[in-house]
């Protein structure tokens, strides 16, 4: 288990309700890779939570390390922080995007919400080469879940 003097010096902390731990085994079983590092619960004399419960998790998809917090209601995800998922291929785009739509919503270009809220962009590894193309952009504008397919075709219009 690393502690949290090992961790890098930013790591994004991720404020869940009270699903953290559901939320973790949920991009736990998403991304290859991946592992929980540790945990911190609530000591018995803690008065806002019940003696065990979970505080945080820390985790990582891919290397990527996050911590997951138990801090309440009052701090939804919103679309201003999203994650960005580089792919290879429209399999991996498609495996992805099946994944992390469950439960959750396509949203516009390639965005998307999960069920707990977290925006995600699920997008091929060369997006800012393809977009750097006006067709290609306007193509991609055009669409939920990206067709690398179609953006390629855009850009040899």
């Amino acid at each position: 288990m690393s502690s949290p003097e090992n961790l890098p010096r930013i790591t994004p902390m991720l404020w869940f309700d009270n699903n953290a731990e559901e939320a973790v085994g949920f991009y736990l079983s998403i991304f290859k890779n991946s592992r929980r590092l540790g945990e911190l619960r609530a000591a018995a004399d803690n008065p806002s939570t019940r003696a065990g419960a979970i505080l945080t998790i820390s985790f990582e998809l891919d290397g990527q390390p996050f911590t997951a917090l138990n801090g309440g209601p009052s701090h939804p995800f919103t679309d201003a922080i999203s994650f960005v998922v580089r792919v290879a291929s429209q399999e991996e785009l498609d495996d992805y995007w099946s994944k992390l739509t469950e439960g959750g919503s396509e949203v516009a270009c390639g965005w998307l919400k999960d069920k707990f809220g977290m925006s995600w962009q699920v997008v091929p590894a060369n997006i800012h080469e393809l977009v750097s193309n006006p067709a290609v952009f306007q193509a991609l504008m055009q669409m939920k879940k990206l067709d690398i397919a179609a953006l390629k075709r855009a850009a040899q219009s």
